[in-house]
C-alpha cells in the first residue's frame, strides 16, 4: 500500500464546525495522506456535530477547548500529546465576531465586539503557538486561516478584516520567533467558500457570485482544493516555507480590475443584483 506524504505525522485540528468547514477540508486531505489527528470543538453547541463527523473518520481524539481560556489550552495540548505521543502540526481555524456587526459600516463596530473579535480571531493563534512550541520539535508546522478582507476592503467584513490583518502580521512575527526552533508558521487565504462562518457575513451569496465572475480562473475555489493546499503547508513538502500568506482563490486576489468581457457576459446579473453590501 502506497504511503501518503503525511504518513506518521500527528496533528491537532482546531475549528471544525461541520463537513463544509475549511478546517474539515484540510483535515480530510491530511488524513488521506496518512496523518493521525486530534480535533477540538469550541462549545457544547458544536460538540455533537463535530463528534459525529470525526467518529466517522477514525479521529484519534476529540477534545473540548475554549481558546479564550488559558487553562483549556494547556489541558488541550497536554491531552493531545498524550493521545498522539507527540505533535507535528496544528491547524488554527478559529474566528468569531458578532454577526450583527458584519453588516453595514466598520465605523459602527463597538468596543466590546472589537476586543472579542481580536481576542478570538487573532490572539488565540499566538496563544496556540506558545503552547505548540513547547511540545514540537524541528519540522513542526503551524497554519491559520485568513481572507482577502485582511488586505483590502470587502463589504461587510468589517472588524473581521481588521482582525485578520492583525493575524497575518502575527504569522510573520511568529515565524521569526519560532524559526530558530525549526517550526514554520503560515497562513492560508482561501477564496469564497460557503461555510457556516461565511453565512454570517451580509450579502455573502452575492460576493460568492462576484468572485466567480471576476477571478482569474472564472470560478470559485473548491473545498478539496483548499484542503490540499493546507495539507501541503502542514507537511514536509513546504519545508522551506514560513511567514507566508498563501492565496487559494482561483487567482481572484491577483486581479486589478474586473474582466470587461465577463462583465458583459454577466450584464443581466449585474443589472438586477442589489448592492453587494446590502
Amino acid at each position: 500500500m502506497k504511503q501518503g506524504f503525511m504518513q506518521g505525522k500527528r496533528g491537532l485540528i482546531m475549528g471544525v464546525a461541520n463537513k463544509n468547514s475549511i478546517a474539515w477540508g484540510i483535515a480530510q486531505s491530511c488524513m488521506d495522506q496518512g496523518a493521525s489527528l486530534v480535533f477540538t470543538y469550541q462549545n457544547d453547541h458544536l460538540k455533537s456535530r463535530v463528534i459525529a463527523l470525526c467518529e466517522q473518520h477514525n479521529a484519534a481524539g476529540i477534545l473540548g477547548c475554549d481558546v479564550g481560556s488559558d487553562e483549556d489550552l494547556d489541558r488541550t495540548f497536554t491531552q493531545t500529546v498524550d493521545i498522539l505521543g507527540g505533535l507535528d502540526f496544528v491547524l488554527h481555524a478559529i474566528a468569531f465576531s458578532d454577526k450583527n456587526q458584519l453588516r453595514g459600516a466598520y465605523v459602527d463596530t463597538t468596543r466590546d465586539n472589537f476586543s472579542l473579535t481580536m481576542d478570538v480571531s487573532c490572539y488565540s493563534f499566538t496563544a496556540v503557538a506558545k503552547r505548540a512550541q513547547s511540545v514540537m520539535g524541528a519540522g513542526g508546522a503551524l497554519l491559520t486561516l485568513t481572507y482577502l478582507g485582511a488586505e483590502r476592503y470587502i463589504p461587510n467584513y468589517n472588524v473581521m478584516g481588521v482582525a485578520k490583518a492583525a493575524l497575518e502580521a502575527s504569522v510573520r512575527y511568529l515565524a521569526a520567533d519560532l524559526g530558530p526552533q525549526g517550526i514554520r508558521v503560515n497562513a492560508l487565504s482561501a477564496g469564497t467558500v460557503m461555510t457556516r462562518a461565511a453565512r454570517g457575513i451580509g450579502g455573502f451569496e452575492k460576493l460568492l457570485r462576484y468572485n466567480e465572475i471576476n477571478s482569474a480562473m472564472g470560478s470559485n475555489v473548491l473545498l478539496d482544493q483548499v484542503g490540499n493546499a493546507g495539507a501541503y503547508l502542514l507537511s514536509d513538502l513546504s519545508g522551506g516555507v514560513t511567514g507566508e500568506v498563501h492565496h487559494v482563490d482561483c487567482g481572484y486576489h491577483a486581479m486589478g480590475m474586473p474582466s470587461v468581457q465577463r462583465a458583459r457576459e454577466n450584464a443581466q446579473w449585474f443589472s438586477t443584483v442589489d448592492e453587494l453590501d446590502d
